[in-house]
């Protein structure tokens, strides 16, 4: 089991950036692959961003690729999302979430854990 504590949302303005944390819990956290999904109130939840619990793999959804950097420290139980040139459109609150499998975890599957979220505002 995995508890998950997310930090560093805000607000910004439009072409600024922002630098999410996720603090995990637990000993196992490197057997874990880690996530990013965002929701804006009434829309569906989307996936943002993906790593593998190595480190050594990543994956975006287009409309943030080149604009945000997932990364995590397995040292510190930390992952982190660095979001620059934001747009309005990224607005939403941010959650943190976390897997065994990382197809499960893409598909938000119910053995999936999630932090508490952390808005983002991003003016425009």
């Amino acid at each position: 089991q995995v508890s998950l504590v997310e930090s560093g949302g805000g607000l910004v303005q439009a072409g600024g950036s922002l630098r999410l944390s996720c603090a995990a819990s637990g000993r196992t956290f490197s057997t874990y692959a880690m996530g990013w999904f965002r929701q804006v109130p009434g829309k569906e939840r989307e996936s943002v961003a993906f790593i593998n619990r190595s480190g050594g793999s990543t994956y975006y959804i287009g409309s943030v690729k080149g604009r945000f950097t997932i990364s995590r420290d397995n040292s510190k139980n930390m992952v982190y999302l660095q979001m620059n040139s934001l747009k309005h459109e990224d607005t939403g609150v941010y959650y943190c979430a976390a897997d065994k499998n990382i197809q499960a975890l893409a598909e938000a599957g119910g053995s999936v854990y999630w932090g508490q979220g952390t808005q983002v505002t991003v003016s425009s």
